[in-house]
């Protein structure tokens, strides 16, 4: 028996409906539907939020860069930055400050007079008034301190330096290391925050914790290091005299007494706190023998929590050159006389090539010495001048319609099709009325 076309799809879509009928008496969901409604809440669940932000239609400004804004940018941009830039200059400037690096100390001065430290040795900024007034002198001597335990320990640089005029207070004393690379990541990351916190850290603690271990300074055959890592084991350890003092005719009353009070960072306090471990249960670092020979004892567990030249050794510096504040005074000056500063030589640099300082300064406004900060801003400001009178001669010259939609190719191909349509539009309206005539 022979089917037309018709007779076919209406037979297929009769089955259809009874097999349907079938599936809904049985409590069974025909698979288009159930397809459906799992497209449909696949649809629902992937869906952002109904809201500006998830649907990306939030008010947004997109400036467009014409001569007449970005001229008058770069003008206001050099209006304040070279001004700026010249003030904190100026202030940089007028700080008074005096450089004496002393890591020959040990092999050029005499240990049986004064001699005079060679120039390369000296750098110094006074802003002299008069050209009358004579250029400070320097000079140092080598002594021995018989008080010191080991012999290589016992040597002193004694330095004399000549202020010419007031140098106002407060001032400060820095040491300066040159060619130290603090900033290696395997010195860095060397040391446990939790001994620096006080607490009694595990073996395993300090030497698995990731991101910061004491490897490869934790321990000694099993017993922990305190404090250990390499930033402790390196501390800087040369010492200073607790005051720059008045000699050489220079009246007594004008010695100028220092402290370690306020060297620290404040924020310093709460992270460095005086450790819970037993004596028993540590050992000092390796290079630390020398001020713990008998290693620890009930009495003589350092407190780090009031011990601020630690502090500052713990925060490492960036560069390989870099000043630590030792001492200050906030409140005297120096007068114009001849002062002395003993120095114990006890941190080698010679083996890795370093060299060590004294820094004696001021602070300003902006803080300590720094003519970059100042020249920085000026070379900006003059950047931005030079940019802005660049694009006014070439928008003067040559001037251009910047940021012209209409200049756009898309439009233009838009404007060229609008253009031909109304061409044509306009023959087909001559000729219909050619016709009509």
């Amino acid at each position: 028996m022979a089917f037309t076309e018709d007779q076919e799809l209406q037979q297929r879509q009769a089955g259809n409906r009874a097999v349907e009928d079938y599936n809904q008496e049985e409590g069974y969901e025909s698979s288009s539907s159930a397809e459906s409604e799992i497209d449909t809440s696949e649809e629902k669940s992937r869906r952002p939020k109904e809201n500006a932000f998830t649907q990306q239609r939030l008010k947004s400004i997109n400036p467009v860069l014409t001569a007449k804004t970005v001229i008058p940018l770069l003008v206001a941009i050099a209006v304040v930055f070279v001004p700026l830039g010249a003030a904190m200059w100026y202030a940089s400037d007028r700080i008074e400050d005096i450089t004496i690096e002393y890591t020959q100390c040990e092999y050029l001065a005499s240990s049986n007079s004064w001699t005079s430290i060679p120039d390369k040795y000296i750098d110094y900024n006074f802003r002299n008034n008069s050209k009358n007034v004579p250029d400070p002198q320097f000079s140092w001597r080598l002594t021995n301190d018989s008080t010191q335990r080991f012999e290589d320990e016992r040597l002193v640089c004694e330095v004399q330096f000549q202020v010419p005029q007031t140098m106002k207070g407060p001032i400060y004393l820095y040491y300066r290391l040159h060619n130290f690379y603090a900033n290696h990541r395997r010195f860095v990351k060397s040391f446990s925050e939790d001994q620096l916190n006080g607490k009694a850290a595990s073996l395993d603690t300090i030497k698995n914790t990731v991101g910061q271990n004491c490897q490869p300074l934790s321990d000694v055959n099993g017993t922990r290091i305190y404090p250990c890592g390499l930033i402790a084991n390196s501390l800087f350890n040369d010492t200073f005299t607790t005051a720059f003092l008045a000699v050489n005719g220079t009246s007594e009353d004008k010695t100028v007494p220092l402290t370690e009070n306020g060297i620290a960072w404040s924020t310093d306090r709460n992270r460095f706190q005086k450790t819970t471990y037993n004596y028993t249960e540590i050992v000092p670092p390796p290079n630390w023998y020398k001020m713990f020979p008998d290693g620890y004892n009930e009495t003589n567990i350092p407190d780090i929590s009031t011990w601020p030249q630690f502090q500052n050794w713990m925060r490492p510096s960036a560069l390989a050159t870099f000043n630590k504040l030792a001492l200050r005074n906030d409140s005297a000056s120096l007068e114009p006389g001849i002062y002395q500063i003993n120095v114990g030589l006890h941190f080698p640099v010679t083996p890795y090539n370093g060299k060590k300082y004294l820094y004696i300064t001021q602070r300003s406004v902006i803080g300590g010495k720094n003519d970059f900060l100042g020249i920085s801003w000026m070379v900006a400001g003059g950047i931005c001048f030079v940019l802005g009178l660049t694009l006014l001669v070439i928008n003067f010259i040559k001037p251009r319609k910047t940021g012209d939609v209409n200049l756009l190719s898309w439009n233009q191909e838009k404007t060229k099709r609008d253009e031909q349509s109304a061409a044509a539009a306009a023959s087909g309206d001559g000729s219909s009325t050619g016709f009509e005539k």
